[in-house]
């Protein structure tokens, strides 16, 4: 079975009753109703959201965090279908969510067709140094995450891979070769963003490993490289937005691709993520689906 906004409701209003009767009697449902509808949402998704005894109901900690998510939700739907606020969505930005370098070299082919369909309509591209781009925690409608990252209550639309590129400092030896392997960082020390980085140690053999100096953003991770301090590793989406004085990219001819996706939230927090999903894949050549 799959789950809607009936189970949402249901789930709501026992959290906020504090027992399935109480709750059933506001619904105007049976008690063994609204139990079996509780029961086929917990089986959905795969976890216990409540613990009930006969004198005692309390949420689970899945329970606690599913149901803040679960209230923005059904706030989002019953917003969208208020009558005396129709069409107010098409006033408010949808935002995507990127960590650093959005869809590479074709972001402003993204937001040109975008202003061309939905001239009414705002595509926000912000910026959040964060392994989820700040889809977590509600603050886009979408994100592009690189690496593998998980996010609970999402669905994700695999993106073309990305190739990795060496960042080394310009006017520097390396920066003079057509191209790199990894091996030619391993003596050197290379810059690691621990917070939304796709780089780890892990890249090289165990016994070939380059020093590593560990930074916190985009900024930080060029400025070590262009002061000559360290080298990087990064998807080929880095050397297309981010041009830095002082930083040569060169492509990597051994290093595993970058696994890209397009992620948000289920249910959609905003109308319009279904069509920049397909507007992304149309740009990106992934497969629909």
């Amino acid at each position: 079975m799959s789950a809607d906004l009936r189970h949402l409701r249901a789930f709501l209003a026992i959290a906020e009753a504090g027992a399935i009767t109480r709750a059933a009697t506001r619904l105007h449902v049976g008690q063994p109703a609204l139990s079996r509808t509780l029961h086929q949402l917990e089986t959905h998704l795969g976890v216990r959201l409540v613990e009930r005894s006969t004198h005692h109901l309390a949420l689970t900690p899945a329970g606690l965090a599913f149901r803040e998510r679960a209230e923005r939700a059904v706030e989002a739907v019953d917003a969208l279908l208020d009558p005396a606020r129709a069409g107010e969505w098409l006033r408010v930005p949808l935002r995507l969510g990127h960590a650093w370098s959005a869809l590479g070299g074709r972001t402003p082919e993204l937001l040109r067709r975008w202003r061309a369909e939905h001239p009414d309509l705002p595509l926000e591209l912000v910026q959040i140094d964060a392994r989820t781009a700040g889809l977590a925690d509600g603050r886009v409608d979408a994100a592009v995450l690189r690496g593998r990252v998980r996010v609970p209550g999402t669905r994700v639309v695999r993106l073309p891979d990305e190739t990795r590129m060496a960042a080394v400092p310009e006017g520097g030896e390396l920066a003079a070769r057509p191209s790199l392997t990894l091996a030619d960082l391993a003596g050197r020390t290379v810059a690691v963003n621990d917070v939304t980085g796709t780089t780890t140690a892990s890249l090289w053999p165990a016994d070939a490993r380059p020093d590593v100096v560990r930074v916190a953003t985009t900024e930080d991770w060029l400025v070590a490289i262009a002061s000559g301090g360290a080298a990087g590793v990064t998807p080929a989406a880095t050397s297309e937005l981010h041009r830095f004085p002082g930083v040569a990219y060169v492509p990597l001819t051994d290093a595993p691709p970058v696994p890209v996706w397009l992620v948000w939230a289920d249910p959609p927090t905003h109308p319009a993520v279904p069509r920049l999903v397909e507007l992304v894949q149309e740009i990106t050549g992934a497969p629909a689906g």
